[in-house]
This record gives C-alpha cells, structure tokens and sequence, in this order.
C-alpha cells in the first residue's frame, strides 16, 4: 500500500513538472520574450518610445475644431485657456468681463487646469508670442502654432502621466522574476501607455487628460505601496485639475477610510488624511479664498448643469433611454439632478461599504471601476470623452482581468467614434483599433485562455509523500480542480 501512494505521489509530482515545463516552454514561445530577456531598462526605453512615436504620429492629423470658425473646437478652447491665463491676473480668469468673455471658451475647470494653462501659455509666448495674444490670437491656427501645441500635449504625458504609469507598473508587478511574469509585465505596460482611447482624445482630439489621469494613477500607485497620504495629495490635485475624477473619490474615500478604521489609532489617522487633503486643496485655491463670492463664482463654473443630463450622444443611461422616456422633456433639470445622483450613489455603496468593512488592493481596483463606470453611467452632464475614466482602472486590471480590459476599450472605441469622425480622425481611428488588436492578440500570448497566473503557480508545488497521506478526498479534488482537472470525489476514491 505504501509503495503504491509513494508511486502516486511521485506521478503527481511527475505531472506537476511535466506542466510547468510545458508553461516555459509556453512562456518562451512569447512574442515578448525578445525584449524582456533584455532586462527591465529596455523594456521600459522601448514600450515608451514607442508610445511615444504613436502619439506623435496621431498629433500629424486634424483636431477639434480645426478651421470651423467662429468658435472652433477644444483646441481653440485650450488655446485660449492660455491666452486669457498669461494677460489676466488670476482672480479675473473665471469673471465675465470685457476683457474675458466667458460665452467664448470660458474657463470651467479647476485652478489646477489655469495654471497647466499658464504654464503652457508662457511657453507658447516664448516661441509665438502672437498665439496667445489677447483678443487677436482669437482662432490662431499657424502651423507653428499647432506644433507647438501638440508639444504641450506631449510634454505632459512624458512629465505626468508616463512616470505615474510607471509607479504603477514596478508597484503592480514587483516580484515577478520568472520569463512569462516578465513578458507579461511588458504586455501590461504596453497596454497602459499605448491606450487608443486616451492617445486619440489628448493627441488626436486635443485635450489634457494624461494630467488628471496620470496624478490619479499615481495615487493608486501610492496607495498599493501603502503611502495614503501621498495618495492623498496626488488625488487631490487631480481633482483640481479635471472635476470629473470625482468618478474615483467613493473608491479613494472607502478605501482610505477602511485602512485608517483598522489601525492602532483611526481618529488620528483619520486626521491625518484630512489635513492633507484640505491642505492640499488650499494650496491650490489659495487665490480666490480671499471672498466667498470668489470662490462660488469658480464653484459656479464647474457644475454646468444648464448643458443638460447628457451632451450629444454618449453611450450612458440617460442617452440610451432616451429613445423611449425623453427625459429632458419630461423633468426638468431639478428633478434630473436629484435622479442621477440617487441611482449614482445607489451603484456605487456596495463597492464602498465593502472597502470599508474589508479594504484590499484587489478590491480598491474594482472599487475604482465600479465607482467610474456608476457616474459614468448614471451621473448628470455627461459627455462621451468620460469614457475614459472607467477605462483607467479597467486598463490597471488589464493583467488580472484581460478580457474585461479588452471589451472596455472596444466599446470605448465605439462610443467615440462620431466624435473622431467628426474631427476628421478616421485614419488614426482605425489604425489604432489595428495596432490594438495587435499588441492585445500578441503571437503566443493567449490573454483570453483560461490559464491563469495561479494555475503555473500551482506548478511549481511538490506534494511529499507525508503530505500526500495527510490530504482527504474533498481536499485532494480541490487541489485537481485548480490544476485544470475535475473527478467526482467516488471515483477520486476508489482511484486512491
């Protein structure tokens, strides 16, 4: 009888290493497998510069706007953004006036965006002076003019988003050290710099989305390495640069709360975060704290409610159900207000109360995508390029959750197509959705099969003979079950 456990533990351990022999050989077939070997600095050098070559070829098309006066599109808006940021002193910037009309272009973003929108103007002023020109540089649209604009779009994604991409990414992936692990470390990388969605909008369409997109990925990436009060004040400051990361704040605030409610002193950890976070909004509002009629006209600026529940046709909700209860018509904008923010907050409680009751890294993830596709769905004002903000946290989970990453972009490809095509970007469109399909459907990695990083893990386990005895029939049928294989605990029996 001993002999023959003994020749049975030694089949299982046979098999065992006959599958993960079979895994490596699978994990060399990769397509990555060329690049990765290299090392950790080319990898990186290589996804990025190529990231980089994509956006800059997508900035060679047309943008928002271009040439449909009289008010042009989002790239006349960020233009003079600049504009009134570097003539104006700061407290005039969200005032309607004679030398800031607020019906052209209006500033109705957060200080954090005026002073990207300074910044960026100065430089405009260094090499272009007439660009940002108040009132005549209305529609400036030289083709100097445009590369240095696009410069800016760039220069923010390398100086933002890229570093927090790569926070993230070592974060995310540290202790992966076996080839398949470090091949698809790469893939994951290249599927979050090289995202079709985010390079068609900001290098394409031309906005700044890598701003608040990077300094949100930063934050998760502060609060994986268990640095909250980093987090803290990297989600902040992407909150005062787009409002629409509020998507995000359930998912920061449930988390950050359930970690501090289960430490030694949560009232003082608690404490903590707050200071930071207020001081952080301080700082950032600091010149229009001198009044309070200061600050609610900026206030005013960043809820326009007078837009409607949603803006052209955006893959939400209200738009969908549109076709049978015409909402606008029906209610007026009261009404819809309190309508979304019901269901909004409806959506989103479960993954909180969770993250309150259990926080973990896997579940602050979901929470992030959960709590982004809610607003995104059921929030007021909504327009199509919000689609990116549920498919950041979908793109951080692309490694554990391929399929659900891969369905995400493609339904956000979809939804801003009549925006894309009506900028004239139909070219990089459907290259991007090629180049997409390529990179996820790379030869020899199988994103959709269902191995998983867990089933080669289970290869490298050796089941003694001790062992071997010490195991019943149910836990041995388990064991099977996660190897890929499935008995009925009788014939697992009388197998033994």
């Amino acid at each position: 009888m001993e002999k023959k456990k003994a020749k049975k533990t030694t089949h299982v351990g046979d098999s065992a290493r006959d599958g993960a022999a079979a895994a490596a050989d699978a994990d060399s077939d990769s397509s990555w497998r060329w690049l990765t070997h290299r090392g950790l600095l080319p990898t990186l050098s290589f996804v990025s510069l190529f990231g980089l070559l994509v956006r800059a070829a997508v900035s060679l098309h047309p943008y928002s706007g271009a040439g449909t006066p009289p008010k042009y599109g989002d790239f006349e808006a960020q233009r003079h953004w600049m504009e009134i940021t570097i003539n104006l002193p700061a407290k005039d910037w969200y005032v309607n006036g004679t030398l800031n009309d607020l019906s052209y272009w209006g500033l109705d973003y957060p200080p954090l965006t005026a002073y990207q929108s300074y910044v960026h103007g100065l430089f405009l002023k260094l090499f272009d002076p007439d660009s940002v020109a108040l009132f005549s540089s209305r529609g400036y649209e030289t083709h100097f003019s445009k590369l240095l604009m696009r410069w800016t779009v760039l220069s923010s994604d390398v100086m933002v988003f890229f570093p927090a991409v790569f926070y993230f990414w070592y974060v995310y992936n540290r202790g992966r050290s076996r080839g398949g692990e470090r091949c698809d470390a790469a893939w994951h990388l290249a599927m979050l710099l090289i995202n079709p969605c985010l390079i068609l909008i900001d290098h394409g369409h031309f906005q700044y989305n890598c701003i608040s997109l990077g300094l949100t990925v930063g934050a998760v990436a502060a609060v994986l390495s268990q640095k909250d009060l980093i987090a803290g004040a990297l989600f902040s400051l992407a909150l005062n640069h787009k409002q629409m990361s509020a998507y995000f704040a359930p998912a920061f605030f449930s988390h950050l709360l359930g970690k501090c409610l289960r430490r030694k002193n949560p009232f003082f950890e608690v404490s903590k975060l707050g200071l930071v976070v207020i001081g952080t909004f301080a700082v950032v509002w600091w010149p229009y704290l001198y009044s309070s009629d200061a600050l609610l006209q900026v206030l005013s600026r960043l809820a326009p409610f007078e837009r409607g529940i949603y803006e052209d046709y955006v893959a939400n909700f209200w738009c969908a159900t549109s076709v049978l209860i015409k909402w606008k018509r029906l209610f007026l904008t009261p009404k819809l207000k309190l309508f979304s923010f019901i269901i909004t907050v409806s959506t989103c409680l479960p993954s909180m109360i969770h993250q309150i009751s259990s926080p973990s890294s896997q579940g602050f993830l979901y929470g992030l995508l959960n709590s982004s596709l809610s607003f995104y769905l059921f929030s007021f004002q909504v327009h199509e390029k919000s689609i990116l903000l549920p498919l950041l946290p979908a793109s951080l989970l692309a490694l554990d959750d391929p399929s659900l990453y891969k369905w995400f972009t493609h339904y956000g490809l979809l939804s801003m197509f009549p925006l894309l095509c009506r900028d004239g970007l139909l070219l990089p469109y459907m290259t991007l959705n090629a180049l997409y399909f390529l990179l996820y459907h790379v030869p020899g990695d199988k994103r959709d099969s269902e191995v998983t990083a867990l089933d080669h893990e289970m290869f490298d386990m050796s089941i003694s003979e001790k062992e071997w005895e010490d195991l019943n029939v149910y836990e041995i049928q388990s064991l099977l079950e996660l190897l890929g294989l499935k008995m009925q605990p009788l014939a697992l029996h009388n197998k033994l």
